[in-house]
């Protein structure tokens, strides 16, 4: 049986840094059950010169295989352990564009950008398209965007981005950040819709919508991606978006600490669970049946058994794997962040 080496990505968050070995073995065994028929074990930790490894056995694992492993959210470099040598290993990413995609933007409250990649893959990694990480263009929907860094996440793998979010200034600052990059980059693209969206003679939203490709080439033969972002109430997604047409549903719910979540009926609230209770409906008829939906909380603010009730009241089925468990981490003082990955049933 062969033995590996994954070396951590460092992260620029020291508190995140601290949790990033738990969460990537965690990730890795979802990697391994999801996506890799099981032919991941023997997990460990070890520090080699100094640096921080997890370690794994894996028998027969093939190119596609190391193809799917990096884009593992932490993942830095991946070594053959022969002995007491390290032998690097050739793998490949999905990335398809310049790395300040996802690091350029700052701002108060944005998240990790590694911590979005987790969330994406253990969503992505739980629908019924898992194997198919690395050939097939998901459709990846954030129904509480903020200034988009899922979207980013979801263009960096080559797949199409929705997302709505509520704050009008987000929504502009996110339109004015993406649109300048894609010129600065020199990326072939096309604004296909940029303003207010009408009904009946009344604004309803403001979209915009655009169409890209990492070359030219590939614009010409139509391999396009598409982003499509609305500024407007998420429990209103259902009236910009059709019903089952999203594979992956990925969102970082308000924290109840900087950030309330807003519903219909209480306005401003620091409890998500309010949220969840409007919006999870809305969002799960957007959902393809074996579609994923993957959400990340403040549990100081809600329990994991009332979200996870949440999403089974919206006829949602919540993903109970062990491994799932094991991805709740300290952010700050006032955070202790988890992950609920619920399916709609095929």
């Amino acid at each position: 049986m062969t033995r590996y080496g994954l070396l951590i990505l460092p992260a620029t968050n020291r508190v995140y840094a601290r949790s990033a070995v738990d969460l990537t073995r965690a990730e890795l065994e979802i990697f391994g059950r999801s996506a890799l028929d099981g032919r991941i074990g023997e997990l460990d930790t070890e520090v080699v010169g100094g640096a921080s490894y997890v370690t794994f056995t894996g028998d027969g694992l093939t190119e596609r295989d190391f193809a799917v492993l990096g884009n593992l959210s932490a993942g830095y470099a991946l070594f053959e352990i022969v002995g007491d040598l390290l032998r690097p290993v050739e793998w490949s990413r999905l990335d398809r564009y310049d790395d300040d995609l996802l690091t350029i933007q700052k701002y108060p409250g944005k998240t990790n950008e590694q911590f979005t990649k987790l969330l994406l893959n253990v969503t992505l990694l739980a629908s019924d398209w898992a194997g198919e990480l690395t050939s097939r263009r998901f459709r990846v929907l954030d129904p509480l965007c903020g200034r988009g860094t899922t979207l980013n996440q979801a263009l960096m793998y080559g797949f199409d981005a929705a997302g709505v979010e509520r704050d009008q200034k987000d929504v502009e600052a996110y339109r004015a950040f993406i649109t300048t990059w894609l010129k600065q980059k020199r990326i072939k693209h096309r604004v296909l819709e940029s303003g207010p969206v009408r009904r009946e003679r009344k604004v309803v939203g403001r979209r915009v919508r655009i169409e890209l490709a990492p070359t030219r080439e590939e614009h010409k033969a139509g391999r396009t991606q598409l982003l499509d972002v609305v500024n407007a109430d998420t429990t209103r997604s259902a009236e910009f978006f059709r019903p089952e047409t999203v594979d992956l549903i990925v969102a970082d719910a308000p924290y109840g600490v900087q950030h309330g979540s807003r519903t219909a009926d209480q306005g401003l609230s620091r409890d998500p669970l309010a949220l969840l209770a409007d919006a999870a409906p809305v969002w799960a008829r957007l959902l393809r049946p074996g579609g994923a939906l993957g959400i990340s909380w403040n549990t100081h603010v809600a329990s994991r058994d009332d979200a996870a009730a949440a999403l089974a009241d919206a006829d949602l089925s919540v993903v109970d794997a062990e491994p799932y468990h094991a991805l709740r981490h300290r952010v700050d003082q006032s955070i202790m962040r988890d992950v609920l990955v619920a399916r709609r049933p095929a």
